[in-house]
């Protein structure tokens, strides 16, 4: 792993952007990676079928943080049609890194939370 890669995620965890809830979310979404415990929460308000504001909260290792603090900055301003055009690629390519398979449920947890947005049941 390039030195510059690991401290971007490194600072994500330290310093996570979007973390915290929003007060009238439009939408909430909640998982959680029971193999290790890690959680990510997902606030959303969509005005006009776009992500206006966003929030993650929860809490976990390095990757699961890094990870929600990546894709909640990606998402930000996009409609809803391009929330389900993210997949397990876009989160690779914003952490920048190899993920060994251990740690692919960890990356993938910020994205198994969003795709339940995409669903009413997972209302929170």
């Amino acid at each position: 792993m390039s030195n510059i890669y690991k401290e971007i995620i490194l600072d994500h965890w330290r310093n996570p952007h979007n973390f915290g809830k929003l007060k009238s979310p439009t939408k909430k979404s909640y998982a959680i990676n029971p193999s290790c415990g890690d959680e990510i929460q997902i606030d959303l308000i969509i005005k006009k079928e776009k992500i206006k504001e966003v929030k993650f909260s929860g809490r976990g290792c390095a990757i699961s943080q890094a990870s929600a603090s990546l894709l909640t900055d990606y998402i930000k301003g996009k409609s809803i049609k391009d929330l389900k055009k993210i997949d397990e690629k876009t989160i690779i390519k914003l952490l920048g890194i190899k993920i060994s398979p251990t740690r692919m449920k960890c990356a993938l947890l910020p994205l198994e939370t969003l795709e339940t947005l995409n669903h009413d049941r997972n209302k929170h």
